[in-house]
C-alpha cells in the first residue's frame, strides 16, 4: 500500500544527495564527483571479484560516466590551461583504463583507477576553497542598538 522500506529509504537518501549538492560549492561538488567515482570503482572491485558480471558493468559504467560527463566536462581549458589539459588526458586514459579492466576482468586495472581518483581528490582537497564573497563585519561594540534599553529614558527610582 505505501511501498516498501527500502525504496522509502532510498527515497530518502536521495532528497540527500540532491540537497547536498544544491548547496555544495563549486569545489565541493568536484570533490563529490571524486567520491561518486571512487565508490563506483570500489564497487566494481568488489563485484569483479564477486563474478558479478552484470553489476560490474554497470559500476564501471558509472565511473566512467562520472569521469567524462562530471570531472572531464568541468575542465576549462582556456583558463586552466597546461595543468586543464594534463587532466583532460589524464581522465581519458582513467576512462581507457576502465573499459579495459571490464573486457579483460582485470580487478589490478581497477586498483590503479582508484588510486590516481583518490590521489587527485586529495590534492583537490587540500586546495583551499577561498569564500567568494567579502564577510560582513560585525558592528562596533559601542554601535547604535535600536533594541537596547535607551539609559536616558529609564526612571530611577
Amino acid at each position: 500500500m505505501f511501498g516498501s522500506l527500502n525504496s522509502g529509504a532510498k527515497a530518502y537518501a536521495q532528497v540527500g544527495i540532491e540537497t547536498g549538492v544544491v548547496a555544495a560549492s563549486p569545489h565541493r561538488l568536484i570533490v563529490m564527483l571524486f567520491e561518486g567515482a571512487i565508490v563506483a570503482t570500489r564497487t566494481a572491485i568488489q563485484q569483479m571479484q564477486a563474478s558479478d558480471i552484470p553489476a560490474k558493468g554497470k559500476s564501471i559504467s558509472k565511473a566512467i560516466a562520472i569521469i567524462n560527463g562530471g570531472l572531464r566536462a568541468s575542465l576549462d581549458k582556456k583558463a586552466g590551461g597546461e595543468i586543464a589539459e594534463n587532466l583532460d588526458a589524464l581522465y581519458e586514459y582513467m576512462g581507457t583504463q576502465l573499459v579495459t579492466a571490464n573486457m579483460k576482468n582485470e580487478p589490478a586495472l581497477l586498483e590503479e583507477v582508484l588510486t590516481l581518483l583518490a590521489d587527485l581528490k586529495d590534492a583537490w582537497c587540500a586546495i583551499d576553497d577561498q569564500p567568494t564573497f567579502a564577510e560582513p563585519e560585525m558592528p562596533a561594540r559601542n554601535a547604535y542598538d535600536p533594541l537596547a534599553p535607551n539609559i536616558s529614558t529609564l526612571v530611577k527610582a
